[in-house]
Parts: structure tokens; sequence; C-alpha cells
């Protein structure tokens, strides 16, 4: 039987609109005005995004390695660096650029960012810088490098002009090292800081394992509210989740000081313990300014984060599943191990990651009842950012922690997977 041949796209009827368009490109045209009707519509939080979080993240980076403080101010020093790459103290010609700088900073007053941005490396140099501008316009040529030296001794240190080197570099990752307690010596080698200053590495642990012991604190607390939340009434569980909520209609300071309140040597808890005879008056047990006191502190402020994905987890949770197990002969522990734990998982990854983030940021309340032990690497930051005016190390310091974050949301989702994650 001879097969009947198929249309030729030519002889294909076109189905068209009721005005004559071909519905293929009518479809196509909707589809795009769709689309560009959809992009419209999120611009302003694609801008809202953009300048409230890239931008800062980006400027942050960027200020980590850029610090143009001594470049701009010390014009001549930093050319005749540029041309003399050696290290060491230099010969004339490089005492003469500085003391023209000096001068030229003094009338302008910004002798003291210069002193300042290589006092970061070398202690004791914004005074240096600041008693020899006083001075520089006295000083007379050809001889600026004695006339210097016999104001300052300093000023024939090797480990200065290396410094002021480095400083000559807008673009530096010396923050960086900084950040990570290393240095340079004074023929410019990188060492390690003296032992009574590694203190970066120490507080970035420190931060680490005490957000993880919060985060897993939360976990064992809010784990059995959660529970019972889930499976009240919805009259009392509505009732209960008021209170889990009250912290947030709480200032966070006024939160923090009620446990200096409670935990203070002369507090309601050391009163309690000396009222019942199990210490002394003058056994008071101190339980604040140290990493006790921000353990129970933080704790407490950031339990909710942690009830609200878990509550949110187990309310989809039929009881039925709990039922059938056991009627299948489980007992309730391999019940509860076997069916209702692993059903929880991404509530308690979407808690535990929560927790564990605002905790490697918190900042007021290590401050207040944390004390020198109980500091965290937030508090350094904003040292640097408010006391010693460091902002490139501060900003190094906020860049290193963002990539740890990076690096462990990476890895769970590597190992866990994002998709078993739920905030609700």
């Amino acid at each position: 039987m001879a097969m009947a041949n198929k249309p030729s796209p030519e002889t294909e009827t076109t189905l068209v609109m009721a005005d004559g368009q071909p519905l293929k490109k009518a479809l196509t045209r909707a589809m795009r005005r769709a689309r560009l009707r959809a992009f419209l519509l999120v611009i302003p939080l694609l801008a809202f995004v953009l300048v409230t979080f890239a931008l800062p993240i980006g400027q942050m980076l960027y200020l980590s390695i850029h610090n143009p403080v001594f470049s701009d101010y010390m014009p001549r020093l930093t050319a005749y660096f540029n041309t003399h790459p050696e290290e060491g103290v230099p010969n004339e010609e490089g005492f003469a650029a500085l003391v023209l700088d000096l001068i030229d900073a003094k009338k302008n007053r910004t002798v003291g960012r210069v002193g300042t941005r290589i006092n970061y490396d070398r202690a004791g140099s914004s005074s240096l810088f600041k008693s020899s501008a006083r001075k520089a316009a006295k000083f007379k040529g050809p001889s600026y490098k004695e006339s210097l030296l016999e104001h300052r001794q300093d000023w024939a240190d090797p480990k200065l002009w290396n410094v002021m080197r480095r400083a000559a570099n807008a673009h530096t990752f010396d923050f960086y090292l900084a950040a990570l307690d290393f240095t340079h010596d004074a023929n410019g080698n990188l060492i390690k800081v003296e032992p009574e200053r590694r203190i970066y590495i120490m507080l970035f642990l420190r931060t680490f394992m005490l957000s993880t012991l919060i985060a897993g604190l939360c976990l064992l607390l809010a784990f059995p509210v959660s529970h019972l939340l889930a499976n009240l009434p919805l009259r009392y569980s509505n009732l209960l989740m008021i209170l889990v909520l009250l912290p947030f209609w709480t200032s966070l300071l006024v939160r923090t000081t009620s446990w200096i309140t409670l935990l203070q040597s002369q507090g309601v808890l050391n009163d309690l313990l000396v009222a019942i005879g199990l210490i002394g008056d003058d056994g008071r047990i101190q339980l604040m300014y140290n990493q006790f006191g921000t353990i129970i502190a933080m704790t407490h402020i950031l339990l909710p984060f942690m009830i609200l994905p878990l509550y949110s987890v187990m309310k989809t949770i039929p009881p039925s599943y709990m039922r059938a197990a056991r009627s299948l002969g489980a007992t309730p522990f391999t019940a509860f191990v076997k069916v209702y734990f692993p059903l929880t998982i991404p509530g308690i990854g979407a808690g535990t990651l929560l927790v564990f983030i605002l905790a490697i940021g918190y900042y007021i309340t290590p401050a207040l009842v944390g004390g020198s032990s109980g500091e965290l690497i937030s508090n350094q930051i904003a040292f640097h950012m408010q006391s010693s005016l460091n902002w490139s190390l501060a900003a190094a310091l906020g860049a290193i922690l963002l990539f740890g974050v990076i690096l462990l949301y990476w890895l769970y989702a590597r190992l866990i997977g994002i998709d078993n994650m739920k905030f609700g």
C-alpha cells in the first residue's frame, strides 16, 4: 500500500490569531513581555540587595587590600621607593624626599594619618613622624640624613624603612598577613609575630568553637520545646509560642544586661547559692566576664532561632508515622530514631546553620558579659573600626571570617545538602 506523502512545511497550515498574527509569534511576544514585567517587578529588590549587601561586602574586600594613605600623602618618598627598590636605610636622596614630604604633611595636617599607617606595623612610629614633621622645616640640605638622625636615631632603623616601602604600595596583602598573626622582620622576611601578640588565630578558633558549642546547646534545648509545641493542641501551642517570640519584642541590650544582673558576683544566682548554703559569701562564683557568661547569654538569645525552624518541620510530621512504627513492633526509642528523627533533619540543619552564623558575628553580648576570655573576633573587628582606626585590618579580619563561613556552608552543602534544609 502506498503511503501518503507528508506535506511540506510550506503547505502546512499555520495557526493564526483572530487579528491574523501567527500564533507561535504571538506566544513568543507574550512570554517576552511577561518576563520583562517580572524583571521590572524585582528590580527594587535587586537594587536593595545590591546597595545594602553586595556593595558593602565588595567595599570591605577591596579595603582589606587597599590603603593609599602613605602613597597619597608621601608622594616624593613613594616615587623614590619605586626607583630604588633595594631594602634598608636609603641614601641622602631618600632622606631629602622624606623631609620635603614631612613639611607638606605638616602643612596639610596629614602627618598624623601617615604616622598612624606606619604605626600599624612598627610601634612608636606615630610620635616619630609627628615630632620630625614639627622640625622638618628647620632641616637644611644637603645633610637631611644627618639632621634627621641627629633628631631621632629611629630613622636609622632598617625595619622602619622596610615598613615604609611596603606601605608605599597602595595595594597590599599585609593586612591579611597581620590578621593571621604574621609580620615581616628587619630584612623583610615573613615571620610569625611574638607569642604574646598572636591573638587573631586564637580568636578565630575561639569564635568557631564557641559558635559550634552554642549551636549544639540551642539544639539540645530547642528540640524538646519544638516537639512539645508541635504536638500540643493549638490553643496551648499558640500560648507557648508567644513566650518563644517574646524575646524578639525585647531589646537585645535589655536581655544582655539582665544576664549581667543574674550572673555577676553580687547577682541573683550567687545570692541564691549563698542563701541555700552551697557556697560561702567569700566564695562567690565568677559566672561572667568569661566564656561561661558568653555561652549562657548567647544560648538564651539565639534559642528562638533554633526553635522556629524545628517547630515548622515537626508540625508537618503526621503523628500516624510514630503510631505505625509502634504497631509494627518498634520500641518508642527505635521509632523515634528510625522514623521521627530523620524527618526533623531539615529543621535541624536550618536551625543549626542559622544559629551558628548569627553566633559568629555577635558583638554586643560578648563585649558586655564575655570579658577578655569570652571575647570573639567580632570584638576585635569593632576595636579596629572604632578605636585603632585600622580599617584595612578590620576589613581583612571580616573577610577571613566571611570566607570561613562560606567554606563551612560549602562543606554543609556537599556533605548534607542544601535541599535537606527547611526554615518553614
